[in-house]
């Protein structure tokens, strides 16, 4: 039997995650199923009780999903058809899905080459009168610059939306030194528990947070078919709810998740400094403001040989994936939107992100043999 196969190397090892939390996980699944209170059940009022202690926040709102966050979150703000709406558009496509969704107008911006958050300067040029909202991505486990996006911002007088569907534990640190978790910055923040994600559920799953508590009735309000009481809708609504088992699992994980970042985080160092003498690959540049929390592990390949590399890995039995080959504006579904030229980073980067295995059961051998794979490639 080959190293390799021996190994069985994965994106993210979701099995043996469980397994190591099995018997806390099945606990709490047990007693949900035997209450039989699977929607809106005591789970999740403790999960979002818990997540708010961890978040420091107002208020958080377990929703269906990530992507139903997002739209959520835009439909409390009271945007009319054609207001614009800022992303980046190196990002994943439901960013900007929900925006056109709900007759918005979705404006694509560059990002930084060396973050891959959105570039503040492509940003602040895009703003027009009919700007209303910015929604900053925190890719890959990263904040984006949300101290320089709060005084854009504030002088243009638009809401912030975070998507922190791939950042949940990030702390930012502002310039008078203190700190806030992402998701907490904005107006509204948004997550998601999609299962590989950092704090994963055991099925689809969101999140939405709020420091305001009229924005937090209101998202509740509109999650709920526009009914703040039974029977009385308010307003145009949809039906977006966590349920009570995806909460149940993640009321166990949440106890666990600043134990799942710090074991991303070694993963990460390893990674970095067994690298840093490649000429070949950038490793992710941490930003002194923000901490990571490894979502994705992801490279840059500089000379024109990622996708040979990514051949060569999967030929060794090592998988690895490109977030994301085409920029959001050359989508077939996003091109009615952009009228600008091509996005000088995000063209590149397409060409160039290589994200490698990384999650919280990674072993030494695993990441031994990954790394020696990768340098035996450069050689």
């Amino acid at each position: 039997m080959s190293q390799e196969s021996e190994l069985n190397i994965q994106m993210v090892d979701l099995k043996s995650q469980y397994e190591r939390l099995k018997a806390s996980i099945d606990k709490a699944l047990f007693e949900t199923i035997d209450s039989t209170a699977f929607i809106k059940g005591p789970a999740l009022q403790e999960f979002e009780k818990n997540l708010s202690l961890y978040m420091n926040c107002t208020a958080s709102i377990g929703v269906a999903n990530g992507t139903d966050a997002l739209q959520i979150a835009l439909m409390a703000l009271d945007l009319k058809s054609g207001d614009e709406v800022i992303v980046p558009a190196f990002t994943y496509v439901s960013t900007a899905e929900v925006i056109g969704l709900l007759g918005l107008t979705p404006v694509m911006v560059d990002v930084d080459y060396n973050t891959f958050n959105i570039d503040c300067h492509s940003l602040e040029q895009a703003i027009t009168d009919k700007t209303r909202v910015i929604v900053p991505v925190h890719l890959f486990g990263q904040a984006a610059d949300m101290e320089h996006i709060e005084k854009i911002a504030h002088k243009h007088n638009l809401f912030i939306v975070e998507d922190a569907a791939q950042a949940i534990g990030t702390e930012y640190t502002y310039s008078d030194g203190s700190t806030k978790k992402v998701g907490t910055l904005g107006n509204i923040g948004c997550t998601s528990f999609f299962p590989s994600k950092n704090l994963g559920c055991f099925g689809d799953g969101g999140a939405m947070f709020t420091q305001s508590t009229e924005l937090s009735q209101k998202i509740r309000t509109i999650a709920n078919h526009g009914q703040a009481q039974k029977y009385m809708h308010t307003t145009l609504g949809v039906n977006s709810r966590l349920d009570t088992i995806q909460a149940a699992v993640l009321n166990v994980k949440l106890e666990h998740l600043d134990d799942f970042v710090q074991r991303r985080q070694h993963v990460a160092q390893v990674y970095n400094e067994s690298f840093q003498d490649l000429d070949d690959i950038i490793t992710p540049q941490k930003e002194q403001f923000s901490t990571h929390v490894y979502h994705q592990y992801t490279l840059k390949v500089v000379d024109g040989r990622r996708d040979e590399l990514k051949a060569y890995l999967q030929f060794n039995g090592i998988p690895s994936m490109v977030y994301y080959p085409i920029p959001l504006y050359e989508q077939e579904a996003y091109k009615q939107y952009y009228v600008g030229g091509k996005l000088k980073n995000t063209e590149r980067l397409t060409k160039e992100v290589l994200s490698l295995p990384m999650h919280t059961e990674m072993t030494p051998q695993m990441q031994e043999y990954i790394i020696k794979t990768v340098l035996y490639f450069f050689r």
